[in-house]
């Protein structure tokens, strides 16, 4: 229903000289869905109110609402173009008056966890890349046609929003860091098993997939106006560094059907693991961290294991955040398993001993597109220490890449034999008693994959074809004598 209007969009931001890549026609496409999801919001909470008899506060100022600015209606409903701004005085406007407008709501909001502090800090981040106020009104227009009054259309626009954020993802590094593969996520998400009134954590939201998928997986099923209610404010939670995964993240969770997510634009590292209480730990962690990013000393000081790679210090604030009981899963570099270096190996012991890694995911090359490096995923629950570990290397029989991605069925066996440990040609368990105690070395070694030939010598490979080829030509000059 709405799948033209977005390729529309595109096309007018593609023709816009202030937009030049898939991030900037996410960033732009994401604060006008996000205010016109918001003027949505309000009209349809004001219908319910004067139903009821009740007077509506709007929380966007009549000559600031989507309707007044971005898409005056005459009295028929028809669009009144005599009203619209238009060319270099609407960029005027949303530069010199709307966005200041609203980037002042941080300081107005009497909390953060407010929908006015989320506008503020949206419209903190944000900045409006349109240097053309037509092909801005012409945007508008169309982002005008999407509704979002029905469960039915936000399921379609976050259908399409993803479909966005997984070609930012495609575009290039910097929008790769944003997309982690939904079967994967799924996949994770089955293992973890999450159940309503428990509380989801993603200290590295990013797109906020992993917070979105589990949403979708707890609302399955009839569910009673109480559980509706706390998966709407008191179970998904999520931190985020980067000012457009944040936005992309608000929008990603509003268009799934959580109206104020618990998502706050901070650097999750720089809050001292010191000073976590009980109140701050998460039943379930889900994550895909940043990896090969180098943060400062200051920054580093606040871990007990000293180390400038950016997943380590992850990992061990996502130890530290979950509660006794708690599961987690979390996808990190392969070479986390074997590193030699001290932080490695110390926080390699500390994950055993803290926690039961029971399961460890090998994913084959190319599962993130645009990364040059192999991942596996940690699957442990905090509590009591790893005793065996149970490995499953995942082969999805083709090589991975932008036209051929991983999928559901490809996770299909793991999911299966994961959930009695199962031993089969790509799985088997280890007993952590055996591993090297001086590294704990847990590096993926299947010995269930049959032998590989070894390769032989190029020279011996001519040589027996010089070979052949002499025995052939004596059989022929046998033959050509017979005739």
């Amino acid at each position: 229903m709405f799948e033209q209007t977005f390729k529309n969009i595109d096309n007018v931001l593609w023709k816009e000289a202030g937009c030049t890549t898939e991030l900037d026609y996410t960033e732009q496409s994401s604060w006008m869905l996000f205010l016109k999801y918001l003027d949505d919001l309000e009209q349809k909470r004001a219908m319910e109110a004067e139903l009821v008899g009740k007077p509506y506060e709007f929380i966007i100022d009549k000559p600031h609402q989507w309707s007044n600015w971005a898409a005056p209606k005459k009295t028929d409903g028809s669009f009144d173009h005599d009203k619209a701004l238009i060319g270099d005085d609407l960029i005027e406007y949303l530069n010199r008056d709307l966005f200041p407008y609203l980037q002042g709501f941080k300081q107005r909001a009497t909390a953060p966890d407010t929908i006015e502090y989320k506008i503020g800090e949206i419209f903190g981040e944000v900045k409006n890349k349109f240097q053309s106020g037509y092909s801005l009104r012409d945007a508008l227009e169309l982002m005008d046609g999407l509704r979002f009054r029905s469960q039915k259309e936000k399921h379609e626009l976050s259908h399409l929003y993803e479909a966005k954020i997984k070609n930012m993802g495609n575009a290039g590094r910097n929008g790769g860091e944003y997309y982690t593969p939904r079967p994967l996520i799924r996949a994770m998400i089955h293992v973890i098993k999450p159940k309503i009134g428990e509380r989801i954590y993603d200290g590295a939201v990013g797109s906020a997939g992993f917070l979105c998928e589990a949403y979708d997986y707890l609302r399955q099923g009839e569910l009673t106006t109480s559980q509706l209610k706390k998966l709407q404010s008191k179970t998904f939670y999520g931190k985020e560094k980067k000012p457009l995964a944040y936005v992309i993240a608000i929008m990603n969770m509003i268009l799934h059907g959580i109206d104020t997510p618990n998502i706050t634009h901070t650097n999750t590292l720089t809050e001292p693991l010191a000073e976590v209480q009980e109140k701050d730990r998460f039943d379930v962690i889900l994550a895909n961290p940043p990896f090969g990013g180098k943060e400062r000393k200051e920054v580093q000081q606040n871990f007990p294991i000293k180390t400038g790679e950016t997943a380590f210090l992850f990992l061990q604030h996502f130890i530290k955040h979950l509660k006794a009981g708690g599961r987690g899963a979390v996808v990190i570099k392969n070479t986390f398993l074997s590193n030699s270096d001290n932080a490695a190996k110390a926080l390699r012991k500390e994950l055993l001993d803290s926690c039961n890694l029971h399961t460890v995911l090998d994913c084959p090359p190319k599962t993130f597109l645009g990364a040059g490096v192999k991942t596996v995923v940690l699957f442990f629950e905090k509590g009591a220490p790893t005793r065996k570990v149970w490995y499953y290397q995942l082969d999805p029989g083709r090589s991975l890449g932008k036209t051929n991605a991983l999928n559901d069925d490809d996770l299909k066996e793991f999911v299966e034999l994961q959930a009695g440990f199962a031993d089969s040609d790509k799985s088997w368990s280890i007993d952590v008693a055996d591993a090297d105690q001086d590294t704990f070395d847990l590096s993926v070694k299947n010995p269930n994959a049959p032998e590989k030939v070894p390769l032989r010598d190029p020279e011996v490979i001519i040589n027996e074809i010089k070979t052949l080829d002499a025995e052939s030509n004596v059989i022929l000059e046998g033959i050509r004598g017979m005739l």
